[in-house]
């Protein structure tokens, strides 16, 4: 089965447009209220924008849909941010793969808010991925297995989520894990260093952020 995979673009502030390069091939694209702009800066063309639309530039909107873009205007009091709603849009199009694209920075509780999103039920059964201004950023869930490419002397940051992740294995790694628990709310994951240029991470159970916080060019 070919996987179907969605880009996610999301508004804030400016993204680095190197980004571009880092891309998979992708089968559908969503951008996220004001994310239409930077969609359109890294030369994506956007299958749906959706949001409540309070800061895209109107004439832009209005172009896009001309040219064919679905646009889903959505209430502004809401229960969830548009970035949620376009991670569960890429799911109802269909997409095992999702990859969010931010530029980063902005209000504390809207980076919150995304590393959130990007663990959402529905999205249980995606792999789901960020990248994230020059970081790439991928959602391990166990039973899992990731592989991670970089050069030698990359950081890589494990960060358990939603309780211990349980079982955690790595190959590649300087401070290596062999079936150990990386605990929620510790900080032992933070700064390993890659001694090769592959490495993997498997888990047994929980699910953990694996962070390569200088992947991507600037």
């Amino acid at each position: 089965m070919v996987e179907t995979t969605a880009v996610v673009v999301i508004g804030g502030p400016p993204i680095n447009k190197s980004v571009a390069k880092y891309l998979p091939r992708y089968d559908y694209v969503i951008a996220a209220d004001s994310g239409l702009h930077s969609a359109i800066d890294l030369g994506l063309r956007v299958n749906l924008v959706i949001g409540d639309m309070d800061s895209v530039d109107p004439a832009v909107l209005i172009s896009a849909a001309a040219n064919g873009v679905t646009v889903q205007r959505l209430p502004h009091d809401k229960d969830a941010t548009d970035t949620e709603l376009a991670l569960l849009a890429a799911v109802a199009y269909g997409s095992q793969q999702i990859v969010l694209v931010t530029g980063g920075g902005g209000r504390l509780d809207h980076q919150l808010g995304i590393l959130s999103a990007m663990q959402h039920q529905a999205l249980k059964d995606c792999d789901v991925s960020a990248l994230w201004d020059t970081a790439r950023i991928q959602l391990l869930r166990g039973p899992g297995l990731c592989t991670i490419h970089g050069k030698v002397g990359e950081v890589v940051g494990l960060i358990a989520q939603h309780g211990d992740a349980l079982g955690v294995t790595t190959d590649g790694l300087k401070w290596a894990l062999n079936d150990e628990t990386l605990e929620a709310h510790s900080s032992r994951g933070v700064s390993n260093e890659l001694v090769a240029t592959t490495a993997t991470i498997s888990l047994a159970h929980g699910q953990l952020f694996v962070i390569q916080p200088t992947a991507l060019e600037s």
